[in-house]
């Protein structure tokens, strides 16, 4: 039986729709028609790239993994779910065996089977199967759109409070005012930052991190010609701390710097303006290899630390927040298209921009025969 329309990446830059078989499930899965979909910077790198890492485009791949959508046939395993229940997806299905499961890291698990990630196929299709552990239903007053949003908020969750543990009356400066660095922001003022700091290289990002966030928003300077980065970093930091009064110990230092960049200098000024004692998370992922002052890292006692997906309680925490009015999901969602406009929904997200000019925080593509406008 087939009726399931699918965005499939055949190569790079070479997308297609295409018609898949309708997947069977598992006695402890459920199969989901999905409604809605947003698109992710690692779905468009790799139509772009072909690869992400060590991760390589072999074969054709279903893309999309922020997705929310119906349940449309359910398992005889399954308890909590039924036929019709508005669900978030979690896309990462993990072995619930090994040592990483186990011990309640289960992003880490050696067999994640996660939604286009190769050699998997992703959400963009009309059904996707998927375990029905892994499925969260929605409250009734959040709308599907806000279900695919579930996806980067437990990214953010899992960077501020699961990873870094961050608490109320603390500090943060996030570094990258996309959509994961937005709900970082956003993560720390529901549990109660004292203050929020956005660092971003484009104003209108800032400007929006300003109304959407944060607290306060710093534009680095330029730059000078043939100007090493570590100096460059060196300088920035020094000018962020300056005009922002933040200082290295005490009440006006820096409890918690997220890097959700992936640039090398947002690492090494970060690390120079987290104060003595605190806490570096690098989210963003950028250059592959970066240079750090690691005699600073060390005698300023830094505890620094990865953040990879989402693991245990962290989509839960994100459902809560958002159905308690905490973190503003719609806010965020700056272009919508249909499924036949995929192509345009992609090339959109890689410009940065549509063709009227307006800037793209999040784009969501809705299945197949769903209007945009039906949240």
């Amino acid at each position: 039986m087939s009726d399931n329309p699918s965005f499939v990446l055949r190569g790079i830059n070479d997308v297609v729709f295409e018609q898949r078989p309708i997947p069977e499930i598992a006695d402890d899965e459920v199969l989901v028609d999905v409604k809605k979909t947003g698109i992710c910077g690692s779905d468009v790198h790799y139509m772009v790239a072909g690869r992400i890492g060590h991760f390589v485009v072999e074969k054709p791949m279903v893309l999309g993994h922020e997705s929310a959508g119906i349940v449309s046939k359910v398992g005889p395993a399954v308890k909590d779910l039924k036929v019709g229940d508005r669900v978030a997806m979690e896309p990462g299905a993990t072995c619930r065996k090994c040592d990483a499961c186990k011990s309640g890291r289960y992003e880490l698990c050696p067999d994640m089977i996660f939604a286009a990630t190769p050699p998997y196929d992703g959400t963009l299709a009309r059904y996707y199967n998927i375990p029905a552990d892994i499925v969260y239903k929605l409250p009734d007053h959040l709308t599907l759109e806000d279900g695919a949003m579930m996806e980067p908020l437990s990214v953010a969750i899992h960077a501020v409070a699961n990873i870094a543990d961050f608490h109320a009356n603390r500090s943060i400066v996030v570094f990258g005012a996309g959509p994961v660095g937005l709900l970082c922001m956003a993560v720390a003022k529901a549990l109660g930052a004292s203050r929020v700091i956005a660092v971003d290289i484009v104003q209108n990002r800032l400007d929006f991190a300003k109304e959407y966030a944060a607290t306060d928003i710093y534009l680095p300077p330029p730059m000078e010609k043939d100007e090493p980065r570590i100096r460059y970093s060196e300088r920035n930091a020094k000018k962020l701390m300056a005009d922002l009064g933040i200082e290295e110990r005490g009440a006006k230092s820096i409890d918690l710097v997220v890097d959700a960049s992936g640039a090398e200098v947002s690492m090494q000024t970060g690390v120079l303006v987290a104060k003595i004692g605190g806490t570096f998370v690098q989210l963003g992922m950028g250059s592959p290899e970066a240079v750090l002052p690691i005699t600073t890292m060390l005698t300023k006692e830094i505890t620094w630390k990865g953040s990879f997906r989402y693991g245990p309680g962290d989509y839960p925490l994100a459902i809560a927040l958002a159905a308690q009015g905490k973190i503003d999901l719609k806010a965020l969602v700056t272009h919508r298209y249909t499924f036949d406009e995929a192509v345009e929904a992609f090339q959109t997200t890689r410009l940065g921009k549509s063709a009227d000019g307006k800037g793209v925080i999040k784009a969501v593509i809705s299945g197949p025969g769903v209007s945009p406008n039906d949240l």
